[in-house]
């Protein structure tokens, strides 16, 4: 399989930097305080690997765990990382090739629902987030300077690039944190 993060497009990397306050919504804050460095891409590809570390070993059996009534199973937590990934690197798509249509709102709730991620067998969610993300992070390697500040309005809100870029990668770091605090210490044998 190729590795993005050995692939060198450009001789010179760009490294956009953290966006500013107004180029996202103030709830997107949140995901972005936790991406350190002011290169996305790298925390996207450290990422991948670590994440991918900490899930494929765990059993079918463990990845349909719920830490409580209500809440979603781990295959639904990868599920929505993956969905929401494609989703957001979409945006930023868009946006980076100069497309001013404004983009609808992305509800978890009906896609969680209708994905029924609980009925997949674990290793191709594992494969599938992988692969999206790998795919992620050859689109944004591939911007130029003028792509990664070009913004867009989705969900009623302007957007820069770079913002989408670090709203991927706090994301996913919001939802391990949570799956190594709230899944893993109650799925693991006493």
């Amino acid at each position: 399989m190729v590795n993005p993060s050995a692939t060198n497009y450009n001789a010179v990397v760009i490294r956009p930097g953290k966006p500013a306050p107004t180029e996202y919504a103030p709830y997107y804050a949140k995901y972005i305080d936790l991406v350190a460095g002011d290169d996305p891409v790298d925390s996207l590809c450290e990422q991948v690997r670590e994440s991918l570390a900490l899930l494929r070993p765990l059993t079918p059996d463990v990845s349909l765990h719920r830490y409580a009534e209500g809440k979603w199973s781990l295959r639904e937590v990868v599920g929505h990382l993956t969905d929401a990934e494609r989703v957001f690197a979409y945006r930023a798509l868009r946006f980076s090739r100069a497309d001013q249509t404004a983009l609808s709102t992305f509800d978890q709730d009906p896609y969680i629902a209708a994905a029924q991620f609980d009925r997949r067998p674990w290793p191709d969610l594992l494969t599938e987030f992988e692969l999206v993300r790998r795919t992620t992070i050859l689109l944004f390697r591939g911007l130029d300077e003028a792509a990664w500040h070009r913004r867009g309005v989705a969900s009623d809100n302007e957007v820069s690039v770079r913002a989408l870029a670090y709203i991927i990668a706090g994301h996913e770091l919001h939802h391990m944190k949570l799956v190594r605090d709230r899944y893993l210490p109650a799925s693991q044998p006493a």
